[in-house]
């Protein structure tokens, strides 16, 4: 691990409290996967839940990580892990919004300013209120990770104003969140699996995608894509869950370090991505690709043009979790 990633693991570990001598633990091996690759910060966050499991468990416990989609994406990894056949998926929230509908409040277009705010609403009360619904659907979420704000890449021209999007035949994630906020910018907007996305924009099948810059990097993105814009027009979290079926045949004790354990990964791997971004945007110009800024004139434009977005999935979503969301929105904004 990079050495200010480790140190904070460190740090972390070192605040955390010791299991009693009592306590109820198995030897277990567990499996997560993931969609992205291992060179993703979302690869020190695992690294550092490894190492907190070894740090609580005396080393009884073994996980298995799985990347890019080796086990599935995470659509059937999640179904996996509610049929129990599968441990643990970190995956963005996005993709499994039609088995979660309220899921798609963090699809909404340009919801969080900043990731000051974004933390603040996830790790809060309203965070846990959204991880109260999840029993429900046979899954356990044990923490919120950093996916990030997502911006545009494509092969076509810089996006500097609202027009700009027109005709662009860009890929989505696939739920009708993001299917709409594209179609209303004027794009032809594509549903995909993330594993697909490289050999269609490859093979010119799609013009343009969108993603946060670590990802845009160790996709290696920059190989088929010349431009790539400050879009920031939505923040996506990534969700660690858990299967609810094998949950329940984990004691108190050892559930308790799976959530522990899922927070000190989430600490290293926010840590990890705020501090890989820059880097991965460095690196994706240095490859060739041409990055800009959007005017704010432009930006205003296109914000406004996708407000509809809101009104139009607020039933789907659910009235009560769009309302909860902006009014802590407001609440937080107001402090």
């Amino acid at each position: 691990m990079k050495p200010i990633i480790a140190a904070s693991l460190a740090a972390t570990l070192a605040m955390s409290v010791a299991l009693p001598a009592h306590a109820q633990i198995s030897t277990r091996t567990i499996t997560v996967s993931n969609g992205i690759a291992e060179e993703h910060p979302v690869g020190d966050g695992v690294a550092a839940m490894r190492a907190c499991y070894d740090e609580k468990t005396g080393g009884a416990w073994t996980l298995n990580a799985f990347w890019s989609s080796a086990l599935g994406d995470d659509l059937q990894a999640t179904q996996a892990l509610r049929s129990g056949t599968q441990e643990m998926v970190i995956t963005s929230s996005s993709p499994i919004v039609g088995i979660i509908p309220a899921l798609g409040v963090f699809d909404l277009p340009f919801l969080f300013a900043n990731e000051a705010e974004a933390d603040a609403i996830l790790d809060g009360e309203y965070g846990d209120y959204i991880s109260g619904m999840m029993p429900e659907y046979g899954l356990i979420n044990l923490a919120y990770w950093e996916n990030g704000f997502r911006n545009l890449t494509n092969s076509l021209r810089p996006i500097q104003s609202l027009e700009d999007f027109d005709g662009m035949r860009v890929r989505v994630m696939q739920n009708n969140i993001f299917l709409d906020t594209f179609q209303t910018l004027g794009t032809n907007a594509l549903p995909m699996a993330f594993g697909e996305v490289f050999s269609a924009l490859e093979t010119r099948t799609i013009d343009a995608q969108e993603n946060p810059y670590v990802t845009i990097d160790t996709s290696q993105f920059f190989e088929v894509q010349e431009y790539v814009s400050a879009t920031r027009h939505a923040y996506t979290p990534f969700m660690v869950l858990f299967s609810r079926a094998l949950w329940e045949n984990y004691s108190a004790e050892e559930q308790q370090i799976l959530v522990d354990c899922a927070i000190v990964g989430r600490d290293v791997q926010r840590e990890s991505s705020r501090a890989l971004s820059e880097e991965s945007l460095a690196r994706i110009t240095e490859a060739g690709m041409q990055h800009n800024e959007v005017p704010e004139e432009g930006l205003a434009e296109i914000r406004a043009a996708v407000q509809g977005v809101y009104d139009r999935h607020k039933d789907t979503i659910g009235a009560e979790v769009v309302d909860r969301m902006l009014a802590a929105l407001e609440e937080l904004r107001a402090q």
